[in-house]
C-alpha cells in the first residue's frame, strides 16, 4: 500500500470512529442546522438539478435538505449504486419513493436514468468524510465518486461540487492522489467556506 493510501486509511478510520460517537441526537440536531446552512447556498437553492444523496448512519443528515429543495422546484437525482461501484441516477420523489439497497443505501424507486444523467446537475452534493484548506475532498474509498467526478471532467460539466460534513472534519490538510478533485464549498452547522480554484 502506498504512503498515500495508508495515509488516507489512518484518517479514514479517525473520522469514522469519531462519527461513532455521535449520539442520535447529536445527528438530528446537526442535520437541521446543516439543512438551514445549505439552504442559503445559492449554489443548491438556484439550481434546476441538484445530484445529491440520502445520508445514512451517522453521516451528516441530507434529508431535510432534500426534502426543502424539492418543495422549492428544485429536481434531484439521487444514486443507484451499480455492481462495479459507479452510479446509476434515480430521480427524487420523496422519502415513500427510498428503498434500501445494498450495503444499507436509500435509492430511489424509479426509472434509472443512466450514468450520464449526473451531467444535467447545475450542483452535485458530493459525500465525504473530510475537506482541507485547500478544498481537496476525502472520501470513503470506494471510487464511486471519483468517477462521478472524472465523468463530468471529461464532458466538461462544471456543477458546483459541495460537502456537507461536522465541524472537526474541516482539516488543514487531507491526503491526495492525482486523481483526486477540489470542491467549490463546504458546508458545516457552524459555517460555509467557500474554495477558489
Amino acid at each position: 500500500m502506498s504512503g498515500d493510501l495508508s495515509r488516507k486509511s489512518a484518517v479514514r478510520r479517525e473520522l469514522l470512529d469519531a462519527r461513532g460517537l455521535l449520539s442520535t441526537e447529536d445527528v438530528q440536531e446537526a442535520a437541521a442546522v446543516l439543512a438551514r446552512q445549505a439552504l442559503n447556498l445559492p449554489e443548491l437553492t438556484e439550481a434546476g438539478t441538484v445530484a445529491a444523496y440520502v445520508s445514512v448512519g451517522r453521516e451528516p443528515g441530507t434529508r431535510a435538505l432534500l426534502e426543502a429543495l424539492r418543495e422549492r422546484g428544485v429536481r434531484l437525482l439521487l444514486p443507484v449504486l451499480k455492481a462495479d461501484n459507479d452510479l446509476d441516477w434515480g430521480e427524487y420523489r420523496g422519502a415513500e419513493h427510498l428503498v434500501r439497497a445494498g450495503r444499507g443505501l436509500l435509492e430511489p424507486d424509479g426509472e434509472r436514468l443512466g450514468v450520464d444523467a449526473v451531467l444535467e446537475a447545475d450542483a452535485v452534493l458530493l459525500p465525504g468524510l473530510a475537506v482541507d484548506s485547500r478544498g481537496m475532498r476525502l472520501g470513503r474509498g470506494g471510487g464511486s465518486y471519483d468517477r462521478v467526478l472524472s465523468r463530468l471532467a471529461a464532458a466538461g460539466a462544471d456543477p458546483a461540487l459541495v460537502v456537507l460534513l461536522y465541524a472537526n472534519e474541516v482539516l488543514a490538510r487531507v491526503p491526495e492522489e492525482p486523481h483526486d478533485h477540489p470542491v467549490h464549498a463546504v458546508v458545516t452547522p457552524t459555517a460555509v467556506r467557500r474554495f477558489t480554484e
